[in-house]
């Protein structure tokens, strides 16, 4: 069997938990040609990056990986798409706008960075408070608002399916659910959108216990981070941004809820927010409008506005 081409690099920026999970997850996939992994701790990204080689022919990937210590950018030089997970992590009691101003510092200056090594990559950001940094740093790159796109939603939605499938007992892949809107508080789950084996939500469970879900969906970090007492969820986030990365380097045109620039969708525009795109090898190929109720659609509204005034602080940060 001939060996598969690998092609591509892709850069994951902060060598946490979160950043060497995705960049471990990255490599698995066996598709890329080099995962580099860079953070301001010398010799912690080299040393993650070494211990990940060495499991490759226990796993049996080829996916070379790079750690690059110091903040240094050297090695990242062209890479075609771009993981931003540096910044702090939240604490028990901790909303993610508390993080606002030291995390902006932070990814202004690695979105600088990314803009002068790797002009033509596409940016993933994961960073909190999620929609101001997705904003932040399409403003520090100066990349075209198509090519940076924040993960949220594809994150959301892994937890409200997760939430739906332990509610019923049910196999996670019988669960279709979406998310939209802000990731935190006004995050909006779309329950017109979600069925379980098919059927409609509002078929298999009373309103009660689908609002009890999406409460527990819109505070699932804070869940997660209650129980670890320090540190936040990064497994299902790192899935999820390693999932969109893939997709843009598969070109792959798969639809999926993502953090991007709205322009006229839903009557809404000039705003990031989380909605429903297509992703390909320029990052968002388009957003993709669904069928919303008229209280989901205000409830996206109403997200978009309260981020939009969030945004336009975050310019000055």
């Amino acid at each position: 069997m001939a060996e598969q081409p690998r092609n591509g690099k892709v850069t994951v920026v902060g060598a946490g938990f979160y950043g060497s999970t995705t960049a471990l997850r990255l490599a698995e996939y066996d598709v890329f040609e080099t995962v580099v992994l860079t953070d301001i701790v010398e010799g912690k990204p080299e040393g993650l990056a070494l211990d990940m080689n060495q499991s490759r022919p226990i796993e049996g990937f080829e996916t070379k990986v790079v750690g690059v210590g110091g903040g240094s950018y050297e090695g990242t030089e062209g890479s075609d798409v771009v993981v931003i997970t540096a910044g702090l992590p939240r604490k028990p009691g901790m909303s993610r706008m508390d993080l606002i101003e030291t995390n902006a510092k932070i990814v202004r200056q690695v979105a600088e960075n990314i803009a002068q090594t790797s002009p033509d990559a596409v940016v993933i950001v994961v960073s909190n408070p999620l929609d101001e940094m997705t904003a932040l740093a399409q403003l520090a790159t100066g990349f075209p608002k198509n090519r940076v796109m924040g993960q949220a939603g594809m994150l959301d939605t892994a937890r409200f399916t997760n939430n739906v499938a332990e509610e019923l007992g049910v196999p996670v892949g019988s669960v279709r659910t979406l998310t939209l809107g802000s990731h935190g508080d006004t995050m909006v789950p779309v329950p017109s959108r979600c069925t379980v084996d098919g059927k409609p939500l509002s078929d298999v469970l009373p309103a009660d216990r689908i609002e009890h879900l999406v409460d527990r969906t819109r505070n699932g970090g804070a869940e997660v981070v209650a129980l670890l007492k320090t540190g936040s969820a990064y497994y299902a986030p790192s899935a999820a941004a390693a999932r969109m990365a893939r997709a843009v380097m598969d070109d792959s045109g798969a639809v999926m809820p993502v953090c991007a620039w709205v322009d006229g969708e839903y009557g809404i525009s000039g705003v990031y927010l989380g909605v429903e795109a297509e992703i390909g090898r320029e990052g968002v190929r388009r957003v993709v409008e669904g069928d919303l109720t008229e209280s989901e659609l205000a409830g996206l509204r109403e997200a978009a506005e309260a981020v939009r005034a969030k945004q336009a602080d975050v310019a000055d940060l």
